[in-house]
């Protein structure tokens, strides 16, 4: 009985797993999803893997496992991400503490309606001038509404819903006070809802459900409710602690009830800063401009940010000349939880990288300096790592065929796409062909990097940037490929095609008929098979394979072919013919001849 309780409760799957770093045996695998490994083995099995339980599996394969007994794979680093918040507030902020807005991430699955409803929000169309209705940075919005007799402020974070920016969208809830969960009424719950649950579960931020679309026909909020409820999300409605509002982004439809229950949610989660102090907070975007030089999108979590003030971001320095809000306009000091776009860095910060304001110049230089030895020294050792691993496995890449490469240099509108990209690259299929980018950076497309890809022979992928002056001639004068996207989606099918035809296409046979035996005829030294052709047709000097009782006795080229003593090109069905093979001359009535020509197809990375 103690046995058949442990198996039941092993049965329940997690809602999530977290992979650490160094990867997981199937047997961890099987202890983590709560199943026996022998259902991990024969899973893999029927995927064309052998293994034992104490093989260790790679996040890609990991990740193919756990989604067919439904679980989402969330990665250590992803999660420390999600989790991981400077301390923003300090003891000496105690005394001088106010209520601040809250900040929201609006997350959910592609399609979903999420860009629609921030629009809806914000009563202004920013959706319109985006390639396929995707949202391809993030951006940090202000809005006010009225409560309860007040005007009262909230901080949206714009994030991309598609599934390449699964790293942009944990660092959006890094940041976060609440995440919006929009989720279709006549979608329901979709593997990017699956998603983003487990990110804002990471980061233990409370989840408000927006049902969108209630306005289309076939819509069903209580099936979006349903489908939650069993991944414990539920519905106060029906007795659980989930605020769910079915609203309509293109209607405008209980979009200020929406407001209103996340004011309602931030009341409780008591969200506090000190807004007389030097600023801290997070870089939520980055991008060099070509007329203003370096540019970052600042949130300011606690204190007051001003012009002239002097700040580290990440291992980058900079002193604010400028700042303006989300509509544009010129301001001098932003208070704790505002987004401002500001000017004045010694270079692009990365995303995602907290910042926080010195007294002094010095101060500032040396914390930037510490951290830049800090990064070169993380840089380096994991450019080395890298290369023990490529040398470790030369063996494998012997075996399985010569090593191919695919250099590219990407170049991207701001640092969140980057980042992105090369996310998704990395999970392209790396077993024959590898993408190797030399440079990735925020920006257009350079001269310099011209001259790099033709040093390199390399193609040059840019997304949603632009060609500097001198860049197009430069790379038709030394034939280099320049590719610009709008689409990710796009961009990595091209990639991947790219890499596809690298590889040495495959020799397939291509049946081509077959015939029967009924009589031998002895000439010379040798001797000819009378053949009646059953199916298909036979060619001269196509492969043949000749069986016996089932057994395959000969394969080789089919040499002479013969109908009433006149040699010709082929017979088709229902005729007979005389069939001779140099190599053999064994032939018995009754014999089954399989003609057959090997034909070369194009392989593709999914069947390596």
């Amino acid at each position: 009985m103690e046995l058949r309780a442990s198996r039941e409760a092993k049965q329940v799957r997690p809602e999530m797993i977290i992979v650490p770093e160094d990867n997981l045996t199937v047997q961890e695998l099987a202890d983590m999803l709560r199943l026996e490994s022998s259902e991990i083995i024969k899973s893999l099995f029927f995927k064309g893997i052998t293994a034992t339980v104490t093989q260790s599996l790679d996040l890609t394969t990991i990740e193919t496992v756990a989604e067919e007994f439904g679980v989402p794979v969330l990665q250590d680093d992803i999660e420390e991400a999600a989790t991981k918040t400077v301390d923003m507030i300090e003891k000496t902020d105690i005394d001088s503490l106010i209520t601040r807005p809250p900040v929201v991430t609006v997350m959910g699955h592609v399609d979903h309606g999420k860009t629609s409803l921030l629009d809806s929000i914000r009563k202004s169309r920013i959706a319109s001038g985006e390639a396929g209705g995707i949202t391809q940075h993030i951006g940090a919005y202000q809005v006010e509404v009225k409560h309860e007799s007040k005007t009262k402020k909230l901080t949206f974070l714009d994030t991309p819903g598609h599934a390449a920016f699964t790293a942009m969208r944990a660092r959006g809830t890094k940041v976060t006070d609440i995440a919006v969960l929009v989720v279709a009424a006549d979608d329901g719950v979709r593997p990017q809802t699956l998603e983003a649950i487990s990110h804002a579960r990471a980061a233990k931020v409370p989840i408000v459900v927006a049902i969108n679309k209630i306005d289309k026909e076939g819509s069903s909020p209580d099936r979006v409710k349903q489908e939650l409820s069993e991944k414990d999300l539920i519905a106060e409605d029906w007795g659980g602690d989930t605020v769910m509002v079915p609203v309509s982004a293109i209607k405008g439809q209980n979009i200020d009830k929406l407001l209103e229950m996340i004011l309602l949610v931030s009341e409780v989660e008591d969200l506090q800063a000190n807004p007389r102090r030097l600023a801290k907070g997070t870089v939520i975007e980055a991008h060099l401009d070509k007329a203003k030089g370096p540019v970052a999108t600042l949130l300011i979590q606690n204190g007051t940010l001003r012009s002239g003030d002097v700040l580290a971001a990440g291992s980058v320095l900079g002193r604010i000349r400028a700042m303006v809000d989300e509509h544009g306009n010129r301001i001098k000091e932003a208070a704790p939880s505002f987004p401002v776009e500001a000017l004045g860095f010694s270079e692009v910060p990365t995303a995602g990288d907290e910042f926080e304001v010195y007294t002094d110049e010095k101060s500032a230089r040396m914390v930037v300096g510490e951290r830049a030895t800090d990064a070169r020294a993380t840089k380096l050792a994991q450019q080395m790592a890298s290369r023990r691993v490529s040398l470790s496995s030369i063996s494998n890449q012997v075996n399985e065929g010569e090593l191919k490469e695919l250099n590219l240099i990407l170049k991207a509108d701001v640092q969140g796409s980057v980042e992105a990209i090369l996310g998704s690259l990395e999970q392209l299929p790396k077993n024959e062909v590898q993408v190797r980018v030399l440079f990735s950076a925020p920006g257009e497309i350079t001269e310099t990097d011209i001259d790099l890809a033709a040093a390199s022979g390399s193609v040059i992928i840019g997304f949603n940037t632009s060609l500097a002056s001198g860049a197009k001639r430069a790379a038709d004068a030394n034939d280099v490929d320049i590719r610009e996207y709008e689409v990710i989606y796009k961009l990595l099918e091209d990639i991947q095609s790219a890499m596809e035809g690298l590889l040495e296409p495959d020799l397939v046979e291509e049946a081509l008929g077959q015939a029967e035996v009924r009589a031998t005829f002895a000439v010379g030294k040798g001797s000819i098979a009378g053949c009646y052709v059953s199916t298909g047709k036979l060619q001269r000097n196509c492969s043949l394979r000749v069986r016996r009782a089932g057994q395959v006795i000969y394969e080789g080229n089919l040499d002479s072919l013969k109908r009433s003593k006149d040699d010709v090109k082929d017979v088709n069905t229902g005729f007979e013919c005389g069939i001779g093979c140099d190599k053999f001359s064994n032939w018995d009535e009754g014999d089954i001849i399989e003609a057959y020509k090997l034909v070369t197809k194009k392989r593709t990375l999914s069947t390596n």
